[in-house]
């Protein structure tokens, strides 16, 4: 499947050393294989983008490029790696470089913030059950009307929060993501719970921020009787949990 990762670039790569690699060539009827000799030539790349300066490859350089390749490998193999035992909440776990888990948590309650202009005071409030799926930049949400673990076929409920899109992603604002390639689980878990509860609440998306009642007016009789979150006010999504392991 093709992805358009063209929102990932933040940053521009200059060109600065190519490496030409170049083997013995064969009689046509004889098999290459890896012990064929070969001699390997860098180049520095100039201002005007052409290599330069050939030369055969230094072992100085060697090292570096095996170094770099090393850590690489070492920091994909520790994304969303586990430091103990799996935690208890976790539902479904894609241990790739560009992976996800998934996880609920039960009701509970949470300090809250929204901006003054929505007219909800900040603090602590009641919320539902949620499950959460969350990759390298990107948060789901959704809300559950059970406690309980849940199973393939439970039902999602839109979370009846602000700042959502109508499929669950989360608008993250100008959030700066602390989770890196070398991220354990505990840490990106911890990490995408502490951005969703520790962002001010400021607005709804066309077709998000889905509740039984006025958005504004629930969190405003949340915020006054402190009672648990009305599970009665919560929307199914029309998708089960089987439907987001993607």
């Amino acid at each position: 499947m093709q992805r358009n990762i063209t929102h990932n670039f933040s940053n521009v790569y200059t060109p600065v050393k190519a490496i030409l690699i170049y083997q013995k060539e064969n009689n046509e009827q004889e098999r290459r294989s890896s012990d064929d000799e070969v001699y390997v030539e860098s180049y520095d790349i100039g201002r005007n983008g052409r290599p330069v300066n050939a030369h055969p490859l230094s072992l100085k350089e060697s090292l570096y490029f095996s170094d770099m390749l090393r850590i690489r490998h070492v920091t994909e193999n520790s994304f969303l790696k586990c430091r103990g035992i799996l935690p208890a909440n976790l539902l479904y776990l894609e241990k790739e470089s560009d992976g996800f888990a998934i996880w609920h948590t039960p009701p509970m309650e949470r300090e809250l913030f929204f901006v003054p202009e929505l007219g909800i005071p900040c603090g602590h409030m009641k919320v539902p059950a949620m499950l959460w799926k969350g990759s390298g930049d990107q948060l789901s949400v959704f809300a559950l009307n059970d406690r309980r673990k849940p199973m393939l076929n439970s039902p999602l409920f839109h979370a009846p929060y602000f700042n959502m899109y109508s499929d669950g992603r989360v608008c993250m604002g100008t959030v700066k993501l602390g989770i890196h390639g070398d991220t354990c689980l505990e840490d990106f878990i911890g990490l995408w719970e502490k951005y969703f509860f520790s962002s001010y609440f400021s607005h709804t998306i066309g077709g998000g921020s889905i509740a039984g009642m006025n958005i504004v007016q629930l969190w405003q009789q949340q915020a006054k009787s402190g009672q648990k979150f009305p599970g009665g006010h919560l929307v199914r999504t029309g998708k089960t949990l089987k439907d987001i392991l993607v």
